[in-house]
């Protein structure tokens, strides 16, 4: 249950990363709601789950999410630059989140 708990909280951090573009420095009202709400959503079940995981896996499965889920949303829907490199690299980091899930603590 806690290793789910950081994995939604990786997925929202992906959402506070993308609408903090989208709220173009919080002048946008709707993104930045958003972004405070998937901000807080994600740090409370990250704070959830770190009562029963050791904190180095967690921690890096919740940014590795974060970041492979914010680095394809913007290949996909912001008209990011979307190269071989970038691909390769967000499947090793996908991997690197699953080598560190299976290496965390199994509570």
């Amino acid at each position: 249950m806690a290793w789910l708990l950081v994995v939604v909280a990786g997925l929202l951090e992906a959402g506070f990363a993308v609408c903090l573009k989208l709220s173009h420095g919080f002048t946008r009202l709707w993104p930045t709601i958003a972004f405070a709400a998937f901000a807080l959503g994600s740090f409370g079940l990250l704070t959830l789950a770190l009562k029963r995981l050791d904190v180095g896996p967690a921690y890096a499965v919740w940014t590795g999410i974060g970041a492979a889920g914010t680095a394809t949303y913007g290949m996909i829907f912001l008209g990011d630059v979307v190269s071989v490199l970038k691909i390769v690299s967000i499947t090793l980091v996908i991997c690197g989140v699953i080598g560190l899930q299976l290496s965390g603590s199994a509570q």
